[in-house]
């Protein structure tokens, strides 16, 4: 299915762009917030309220203003630019998450303040993985190294999900958790800053063809070219939000502590930045339309295939080869809705993707929730895989007319890096060049991955 390994670019290819280092290290410095904030919220939460119930709903607040309104927000960066849509709702969001540490930093701040503050921060979330993935297709000029860009970019999102807890967890060992807040409103405040000011983000405009596609009829062809891409992603989600659920049923069961879910989850995102690697090393022969129901369904099959673990051991491993397409999934499907949308539209497309994953995220960990106390946890992995594999056989066969044109296909050539290109940012880049979702983005609770 893949070509010969011979004259493929690398990942150091890709960082090799023109101020390629210089803007994924702002954006993944902004993104770093993502991985911290869901939890610094909830410590500080349940320490100023005393209650896990009412920390729970502020949470399912924030979580459900910033993965439901993303495609808005992304929105607007299509429209006006990156610099003058992504500054102010930085500003915005750095200054509610300031003002909720400040509410929460001592016990008693009631629960209504909290939940007010917490949805207007969620509403603000500033969408830098779409920002950053839609300035990585104008840095790259072929298809192999924008799959490469994305690879990179995702598990280098995956690896934030993960420090990010750790970070949190090493600051309240001498800090109040308000602190945490405080620290994520910094770091977006600053990535945010850095990321928009790069050479390769400063001066994007939005061209005539971002305000032609918010006419009905090209929006109604971008919805219809995006569906396949969607619906994967949303069994995907559905999938791994069922699956941390089921990670810790399945060891509460046998009598194991947290610390074990923990590992076995770290598994999944272990096996997840592998294969996303691996993904972005490999030249495809097959398109991203073709790669995408294969990946879901081998997502689908390991997980029910977890259901039959007989210890923590086996199921350990089980979730760290479903974790192996996840960051090839995802990665396929922003491709895959980079491919189909609109030049000026790829930021929203590409957080539509996200959206679909973290709202099947949430339906997966409430609908396995519900199954689990009813039905044995085997058949609850098998449901939760067949989702994935049902999404992948409605999408399978499905060929959408492309509401624009894949990289590469309707011109006379792929551009090397660093020329004059089309697009959003063709104009911006014609004197100088630069570049721009852990595999975990299914956690209900915080900005998901892709967000970030």
């Amino acid at each position: 299915m893949s070509a010969p390994a011979q004259g493929r670019p690398s990942y150091a290819a890709v960082l090799r762009l023109p101020y390629a280092r210089r803007t994924f290290g702002a954006a993944l410095l902004g993104r770093l917030s993502y991985g911290m904030v869901a939890l610094s919220v909830m410590l500080a939460v349940t320490r100023a309220t005393g209650s896990y119930a009412v920390a729970g709903t502020i949470m399912a607040l924030f979580g459900a203003t910033s993965v439901f309104l993303s495609p808005v927000r992304a929105a607007l960066v299509d429209r006006h630019g990156p610099r003058p849509a992504l500054l102010p709702m930085a500003l915005l969001y750095a200054g509610l998450l300031g003002a909720l540490a400040a509410a929460s930093w001592r016990p008693g701040a009631p629960a209504f303040l909290l939940g007010a503050i917490a949805a207007a921060a969620g509403a603000a979330t500033p969408p830098l993985g779409p920002s950053m993935r839609a300035i990585w297709r104008e840095l790259t000029g072929d298809r192999p190294l924008l799959q490469r860009a994305y690879s990179l970019d995702g598990v280098a999102e995956e690896m934030l999900f993960v420090s990010g807890p750790l970070l949190v967890g090493a600051l309240v060992q001498i800090a109040p958790p308000a602190a945490g807040v405080v620290v994520s409103a910094l770091l977006v405040g600053a990535g945010t800053f850095a990321f928009v000011m790069s050479p390769a983000v400063r001066d994007v405009r939005p061209t005539a063809v971002a305000k032609a596609a918010a006419r009905s009829e090209a929006r109604l062809q971008g919805a219809r070219a995006l569906l396949t891409p969607v619906v994967v992603a949303a069994g995907v989600g559905l999938s791994l939000g069922a699956m941390d659920l089921l990670v810790l049923a399945f060891t509460a069961e046998r009598h194991h502590g947290d610390d074990v879910v923990a590992w076995v989850l770290a598994a999944l995102s272990a096996g997840s930045a592998v294969g996303g690697l691996l993904n972005g090393a490999v030249s495809w022969r097959t398109g991203a339309r073709v790669r995408l129901p294969l990946l879901a369904v081998g997502l689908g099959l390991a997980l029910a295939a977890a259901g039959l673990a007989p210890g923590v051991g086996a199921l350990t491993v089980a979730v760290a080869c479903a974790g192996f397409f996840v960051a090839p999934a995802l990665t396929t499907a922003y491709l895959l809705a980079d491919e189909v949308a609109l030049p000026g539209r790829r930021t929203q497309a590409g957080a539509w993707v996200n959206t679909a994953v973290n709202a099947g995220s949430s339906g997966g960990t409430a609908a396995a929730g519900l199954l689990a106390a009813r039905l044995p946890l085997g058949v609850c992995f098998a449901l939760a895989g067949g989702v994935t594999l049902l999404a992948a056989l409605a999408c399978a066969g499905r060929k959408p007319k492309a509401a624009g044109l894949p990289l590469g296909e309707g011109r006379t050539h792929a551009l090397p890096p660093g020329t004059a290109r089309d697009g959003a940012a063709g104009a911006a880049l014609r004197d100088r060049s630069d570049r721009a979702p852990l595999a975990r983005v299914h956690r209900p609770s915080r900005p998901g991955r892709g967000q970030l």
